[in-house]
């Protein structure tokens, strides 16, 4: 599945909200922006959070702590029943050849091979973490499981 081939839903789409045009609209008059006030002027914009000129409650509370999110490591993911798809003559699959075949993005490095799926011939394939019921998959198949 590509991009360019996504659809939206039937009704997902629905016409553009036409305000200002009258009572009889139902839209007329503040336009659904309620009464006077910052709000109801045309370009407003309150950032999130602002709070009027009160000491906003985030700059209130304490932070603290530890968050490992610039410290991960990504890692794609594949199931085994992916690998079965690949075209018949690749025998060798790395994180490259999966790239080249679309299964993972291009930048990604590190492949884990999970276990769904079946798979029914001897494939070589390098990873950098494989589950034991993958393992076992390619392994019966007559394939052989390389980390690295």
């Amino acid at each position: 599945m590509k991009l360019h081939n996504l659809k939206n839903v039937a009704g997902a789409i629905h016409r553009k909200k036409r305000v200002g045009c009258g009572e009889g609209s139902g839209h007329g008059k503040t336009s659904g922006r309620g009464g006077k006030g910052q709000s109801a002027r045309s370009g407003s914009s309150i950032r999130p959070g602002f709070e009027g000129g009160q000491m906003p409650l985030y700059r209130k509370l304490p932070h603290r702590g530890f968050n490992n999110y610039n410290h991960r490591t990504e890692i794609a993911v594949l199931n085994v029943g992916d690998l079965a798809l690949l075209d018949e003559s690749i025998l060798e699959i790395s994180a490259a050849s999966l790239a080249a075949a679309g299964f993972i993005r291009g930048g990604e490095k590190r492949v884990k091979i999970l276990g769904d799926g079946e798979l029914n011939r001897a494939l070589k394939v390098t990873a950098a973490k494989f589950s034991d019921s993958a393992k076992v998959k390619i392994e019966k198949a007559g394939g052989q499981v390389i980390i690295g």
